[in-house]
């Protein structure tokens, strides 16, 4: 066997493995750091800040006691205040809080006023929403917003003779109908005609004028799905499906509605790639998708996503314009994230949508292989999610102790401590298991 022949499938491990620590480093970092700010402003004396797991690799203690570390295993972190028993402070460490005075006490996590406890853990979610919510909105600055009306910017390669649209293009009307200025362009596209050349009408520096041009979402694939049937029979961003077994495509919608139909049995896609041509087989796979007035729909799906046939020209929003982007993105990931749970309770969609931490990875290495913003997005994105699912009221998370605070807050007095200890094995147990089906379903899930 010659070891050479593996060298891209190890360089293509080691950049997903590498997109994956850095992916999860900044986001557990970001949520860890809201854990020990706020509970030192609130006087909670964090002992040990760590990045990671197991042995130490690196570590150095500050003014105020505390030692901050990088461990080897880089797949999550935690703050240890003081006279917690473990890192997830499941209890106190009687040993230690026994030899502290009342002044002490109240620098420890169990030792220190209700509302301090409180406001301490339910930092790391809300600093991971932030961090969400400041990625998405520095995109919007720094990437842009389309201008309307919608520009041209650059026009992607396409198999299409006739094109005499350009660059520096105002769209203005598309056969004959007006170009909507907000609202989605997909459902715009579905009313103009099957036409493979359309004509547009544009503004130019000179005036106006009559150009021809492709379908707005002909049937090219955009960005390329990891884990979908798509990549695994070899399409690549940029590439145009010409026709799907034997029927002609002109624009993308069609080829949604051929692969819908196609109940998962084998397609032919003829393909065209910077001039050449071949045919690839695949098989679709079902996905269950959000819709975008919420729930979700299931699908066949071959994993590509569409674009418009050039880039858009883009302008920079103001600040505040920006800022409620980020709101608005990182609210609807909660909102979806808050659906998608409660259909895969309920039965209505596959439990194949739990990704577990080789999916995550995949995910990681796929869109860092897109491009920065791409994996930025995809950072801001998972970082929502990780701030949600720790705020599930389940023991050993964040939300559990939360309960357990709000049990304290009404009860006046803490849970049971016998009691707490089998909630917080309880939780340890959930979250194993959890974990383990999500990697049952990387490995076994099509």
């Amino acid at each position: 066997m010659d070891i050479t022949a593996l060298l891209p499938s190890f360089g293509g491990f080691l950049f997903t493995l590498i997109a994956f620590v850095i992916a999860l480093s900044v986001i557990v970092a970001i949520h860890e750091f809201g854990h020990y700010i706020v509970g030192r402003w609130s006087g909670i004396h964090a002992e040990v800040f760590s990045l990671g797991f197991g042995p130490v690799l690196w570590s150095r203690t500050d003014g105020r006691g505390t030692r901050w570390q990088i461990a080897a295993l880089p797949f999550g972190g935690y703050v240890k205040f003081l006279g917690d028993s473990d890192a997830a402070s499941s209890g106190a460490d009687q040993g230690t809080v026994s030899r502290l005075s009342e002044e002490e006490l109240r620098h420890t996590m169990h030792g220190a006023p209700l509302w301090a406890r409180t406001l301490t853990v339910l930092a790391g979610p809300v600093f991971n929403f932030l961090l969400s919510i400041v990625l998405f909105s520095a995109l919007a600055l720094f990437v842009g917003v389309a201008r309307t009306p919608l520009t041209i910017a650059k026009i992607h390669p396409l198999p299409v003779e006739g094109i005499t649209v350009q660059p520096g293009d105002a769209i203005l009307k598309v056969a004959g109908l007006t170009l909507p200025e907000s609202g989605p362009l997909t459902d715009f596209s579905d009313r103009l005609p099957l036409e493979e050349l359309l004509a547009y009408e544009v503004q130019r520096a000179d005036g106006s004028a009559t150009a021809f041009g492709p379908q707005l979402f002909p049937p090219r694939a955009a960005a390329v799905h990891p884990g979908s049937a798509a990549r695994e029979a070899g399409i690549r961003t940029g590439d145009v499906i010409l026709s799907i077994d034997g029927q002609k495509i002109i624009r993308f919608d069609q080829m949604i509605e051929i692969v819908s139909a196609s109940g998962g049995r084998p397609l032919t896609l003829e393909v065209w790639r910077e001039g050449e041509t071949f045919t690839v087989t695949f098989a679709p796979r079902r996905r269950d998708i959000p819709r975008p007035e919420g729930g979700f729909e299931t699908r066949w799906l071959m994993g590509v996503s569409s674009s418009l046939f050039f880039e858009p020209d883009t302008e920079t929003p103001g600040p505040l314009a920006a800022l409620g982007m980020g709101v608005e993105r990182t609210w609807g990931v909660i909102r979806l994230s808050m659906s998608g749970i409660y259909h895969i309770a309920a039965g209505l969609i596959s439990p194949c949508n739990v990704s577990g931490p080789i999916g995550i990875a995949k995910s990681s290495g796929a869109m860092a292989s897109q491009g920065l913003a791409a994996f930025i997005s995809f950072i801001a994105l998972l970082s929502t999610a990780i701030g949600f699912l720790n705020l599930l009221p389940v023991p050993m998370l964040d939300g559990g102790h939360l309960v357990f605070y709000a049990w304290e807050a009404v009860a006046r007095r803490p849970p049971n401590e016998r009691l707490l200890r089998f909630l917080m094995m309880l939780g340890l147990i959930l979250v194993l298991s959890l974990m383990a089906f999500g990697i049952t379903n990387d490995l076994m899930c099509e």
